[in-house]
């Protein structure tokens, strides 16, 4: 059987060594010795004296499969075979938009200067804990508060649809009476069709003209 160092007992990762197995010839027509290894799993497995020694095999399998598992967790979850939260999908979109300039909105994003604060950027579970502590759910959108200013705490609400949609730069305000709401909102409370308004908007017609009866 030849001589052999007796590693029986000794531990290399996860594994302990039970008992020496068996020589095996190598292609260099060297011997090489296995051994038998119960893991701290619980499972046992034949490994080469250089496997362990060297540090090669660590554990049965089971560390290999824990760090292909982590490897495609993110933040406490899997990312591919379980559903992405909506409130993580929602911190990446915002990132993305400020940071990545592949991104079709780029543009109207960190093309145009605004960026995700530090406190957010690099931490979802800040952004976590604020949108859980200001009122999210999964019926509102992420909206700044200001359309020009950053992605941070005193910047940022959760709005409904129609409230984000108000709040769009390119949404058009007007006046009446003291009253300042959006076209589309006075096209709601006056029942004037939203196009009607807006095309005596554009023709210069400003304050009570724009919501005069017609014909």
């Amino acid at each position: 059987m030849g001589k052999y160092v007796n590693l029986t007992g000794q531990q290399f990762g996860r594994l302990t060594v039970i008992d020496f197995k068996e020589y095996r010839k190598r292609s260099d027509g060297h011997n090489n010795g296995y051994w038998r290894c119960v893991c701290q799993c619980g499972q046992e497995s034949i490994v080469s004296t250089s496997n362990l020694t060297s540090g090669a095999v660590k554990s049965c399998g089971c560390l290999q499969q824990e760090k292909a598992k982590e490897s495609h967790t993110i933040h406490g979850f899997r990312s591919r075979k379980d559903k992405v939260p909506r409130l993580y999908r929602i911190w990446s979109c915002m990132k993305t938009r400020c940071y990545n300039k592949n991104r079709k909105d780029y543009k109207y994003y960190g093309g145009r200067g605004i960026s995700v604060c530090n406190e957010w950027k690099s931490d979802f579970a800040a952004f976590r804990k604020w949108s859980l502590s200001s009122g999210y759910s999964d019926n509102l959108t992420l909206d700044r508060i200001d359309p020009d200013g950053n992605y941070c705490p005193s910047n940022c609400r959760w709005a409904t649809a129609k409230e984000q949609g108000n709040n769009r730069r390119q949404t058009i305000f007007f006046e009446i009476d003291g009253v300042h709401k959006p076209l589309s909102q006075w096209a709601e409370d006056t029942g004037i069709p939203r196009q009607k308004l807006y095309s005596r908007w554009h023709n210069g017609d400003r304050g009570y003209a724009l919501i005069k009866a017609t014909a």
